[in-house]
């Protein structure tokens, strides 16, 4: 297998949000989860010499990477160690009044995934971590360790919408009052010998739900992308365009509600029997429905499986898209 350091990054649902994105020539955008750099690579092909590029990415492995594959285009790519959430404060510190377009991708890199000693994978032996900002506090460890076991069933229930949640949970409680749970391998085993074998069980490794209720609560992901939402319509340009890519319900119904509200013209309480309000819509609604990867793209890169791409354009005059 590569070294993590030689792993390329397949960009998920590449082509569809680029059409959605619709870079032109000279614009200003934000790829707020650089990773691998598959975005990124387009985006900069698009802009042209003039155009310029933010990339953020609170993992330090992803800047150093970015730093290097990217050395050439420095002048018209900068690159911050910063969460997706913190788009406002990197903005202010870049002098950058407003974006012609922002991608987020919200998936775990091949990257991580494929690097034993991130701890995000079940298949390969390594720390029980998850942190992508590995400055955070918390790991995998420390939660599964140390939480209680009705505060672990409601997050494995809850993040992870995983229906076993209090089998699992009891017997992660049973074996830690043994001997404290410290790598990815011993806790996806444990899993896979208490979950039941059903039809979904042949589908998806057993502890695909539990590791992902680890992961978004060390990284608090739900709050991060709340954050996100509700302040990146400020620093969009009139016409400017958000596009997300989702790999769970719990992300992709988020990202869904606040489009929702967004293309809404009336902002009335439900209560009241008439509109008063006069309002706008503040966004057109790019993506009536989330699209799916094809099936050629599936299977290619079956990560890819359960991806959901919305997107939405600022109301107000834009300049010619390229």
């Amino acid at each position: 297998m590569k070294s993590p350091q030689t792993l390329l990054h397949t960009p998920v649902m590449l082509e569809a949000a680029m059409r959605l994105l619709g870079c032109r020539a000279g614009g200003v955008y934000v790829d707020g989860t650089l990773g691998g750099g598959g975005y990124a690579e387009r985006i900069l092909g698009e802009i042209g010499p003039e155009g310029r590029l933010i990339g953020l990415d609170w993992d330090e492995d992803a800047i150093q990477r970015a730093k290097t594959r990217f050395r050439d285009d420095l002048d018209r790519l900068t690159i911050r160690r910063a969460s997706y959430a913190e788009l406002p404060k990197v903005l202010k510190e870049l002098g950058i009044e407003g974006v012609d377009g922002v991608v987020l991708d919200l998936g775990v890199s091949s990257h991580q995934l494929e690097d034993p000693s991130r701890g995000f994978s079940f298949l390969q032996d390594g720390p029980l971590d998850m942190r992508m900002n590995r400055g955070g506090l918390r790991t995998a460890a420390d939660l599964v360790n140390s939480l209680s076991e009705k505060e672990l069933v409601r997050t494995v229930a809850a993040l992870g919408e995983e229906r076993w949640a209090k089998r699992i949970v009891r017997a992660i409680v049973a074996r830690r009052s043994v001997r404290a749970f410290s790598g990815t391998g011993e806790l996806a085993d444990l899993i896979a010998a208490v979950v039941p074998k059903t039809r979904e069980a042949k589908r998806i490794h057993p502890a695909t739900r539990t590791f992902q209720a680890l992961r978004i609560a060390v990284n608090q992901e739900l709050e991060e992308l709340r954050v996100f939402l509700g302040s990146v319509l400020a620093v969009l340009k009139p016409g400017g365009r958000l596009c997300i890519v989702a790999f769970h319900s719990l992300e992709d119904r988020m990202v869904k509600e606040h489009f929702r509200v967004w293309a809404k013209r009336c902002r009335c309480s439900p209560r009241e029997p008439v509109c008063t309000c006069g309002g706008t819509p503040m966004v057109k609604l790019l993506t009536k429905k989330a699209l799916r990867p094809s099936q050629e793209e599936v299977a290619a890169n079956p990560r890819s499986r359960s991806a959901r791409l919305r997107g939405v354009e600022k109301h107000g005059e834009a300049e010619d898209r390229k």
